[in-house]
């Protein structure tokens, strides 16, 4: 705890940064750093793409098994392969719909894609590093002030199972963070920070809501791997994607000269 404070202690006050844009401003990133999120947004897409074909070819191979049950008979071995293939045909959409939102995201980061005279903060890997820092900066005010971890003790209870998800999801992202805004990274290490990132957002989200309201302020969510959470988990990149998508379109429309 004391190292992670000790190398977080500036995210804290909002203006200890402010000093520093100059300096960052100053510098500039080649192409490869301001098309890092697009390029990780296809990244995904190749992956998606794989995904399916595998939940496809896996789909194919279960209906074949369910053809060789009913022409063996038994009915026990017919009910298991229709379970199967049920249970493939819901993957295989999973799969298109997985395969859908990150065609999404591709179009919101190409939307996004920051110009070249663009400073290093505005570049993709500086705004991830800053999401970082916001939700590091959240838990910190945990730790260092005494009037807001009194009003919200599960943020310090060592046996508070959302908190100890939060705790690993940092780590995860900490072990991902690149050193400095301005770092070489590959598509896929920016894929896999930024998937860190959210995680550890969105476990912090919980985290927190399990401390302040207790129990009965967690979402409820889907049984994890059935097809309702996995439902669940597609519709937020649709919409996350969407949403970026607007918010690039609009800032476009804001700084587009008038005729």
């Amino acid at each position: 705890m004391l190292v992670l404070l000790a190398e977080w202690w500036w995210v804290a006050p909002a203006g200890a940064s402010a000093g520093t844009i100059g300096v960052l401003g100053a510098r500039r990133l080649g192409p490869a750093g301001r098309r890092l999120e697009l390029d990780a947004a296809r990244h995904d897409v190749r992956g998606a793409q794989r995904s399916l074909a595998r939940a496809r070819a896996e789909l194919q191979r279960v209906r074949a098994e369910l053809a060789r049950a009913k022409a063996e008979g038994g009915a026990a071995a017919i009910a298991e392969a229709r379970r199967l293939v049920r249970h493939s045909e819901r993957a295989a959409k999973a799969a298109v719909a997985d395969l859908a939102a990150r065609r999404a995201s591709v179009a919101a980061a190409r939307a996004a894609l920051p110009p070249l005279s663009a400073p290093v903060e505005a570049m993709p890997l500086a705004r991830l590093r800053a999401e970082h820092d916001a939700v590091t900066a959240r838990w910190l005010v945990y730790e260092t002030d005494p009037g807001t971890a009194l009003d919200a003790p599960g943020m310090q209870d060592a046996a508070s199972p959302t908190l100890r998800a939060f705790l690993e999801a940092q780590g995860r992202a900490l072990e991902l963070r690149p050193a400095s805004a301005d770092a070489r990274l590959s598509a896929a290490g920016f894929a896999a920070y930024r998937d860190a990132v959210a995680g550890a957002t969105a476990a912090f989200e919980v985290a927190e809501r399990a401390a302040v309201g207790g129990p009965a302020a967690l979402p409820r969510a889907a049984e994890p791997g059935s097809w309702g959470a996995i439902a669940d988990e597609l519709l937020g990149t649709a919409q996350a994607a969407i949403a970026r998508s607007l918010d690039a379109w609009q800032r476009d429309r804001r700084e587009r000269p008038q005729a």
